[in-house]
């Protein structure tokens, strides 16, 4: 009786990961901003899948970080050095608190920003800062995404996307 009690939990353990996984995958769609609609890459990632990571394009590709409940307790005004690691690469960033969401932001140069080629590789991206700890994003899908973002920037408003 217990093996086939484990046996049906590990079953259960399996199934429901790579749904979660997948979950987290990037993607790019219209999401509601202040100004309207926008066109936004995205992916969910940390051990909860509760922290952001989102792309959308400002004039200027702006990237967006939300570490979860991993960022504890947020103060307006601050910003801290996040250093971004995939594909053997690493950089490192000053990414400010944006108040009115409680993200950190990066306003990118443009879509040939190291910062991107960086992102839109395989594998994962581990994101991490002294204060706040690492979280781990999937690559997965995330050159396609990024792709449609990047094809949108400096054409038109953001109410003008597909």
């Amino acid at each position: 009786m217990k093996r086939s009690v484990l046996a049906t939990v590990i079953l259960a353990l399996l199934t429901t990961l790579p749904a979660h996984a997948a979950s987290c995958a990037w993607s790019a769609r219209m999401e509601e901003d202040e100004g309207g609609s926008v066109l936004m890459a995205s992916a969910c990632g940390g051990a909860k899948g509760d922290a952001h990571l989102m792309l959308a394009c400002f004039g200027k590709p702006v990237l967006s970080y939300d570490p979860g409940a991993a960022g504890g307790q947020l103060e307006p005004g601050i910003s801290a050095d996040f250093t971004f690691k995939a594909g053997g690469q690493s950089l490192t960033k000053k990414l400010d608190l944006e108040a009115m969401y409680n993200y950190f932001t990066l306003e990118l140069s443009g879509p040939a920003d190291p910062l991107l080629a960086l992102l839109r590789g395989k594998g994962e991206v581990m994101i991490s800062a002294d204060k706040y700890g690492e979280t781990r994003f999937t690559l997965t899908g995330s050159s396609g995404a990024i792709g449609k973002v990047l094809a949108r920037c400096g054409k038109g408003s953001p109410n003008d996307a597909d």
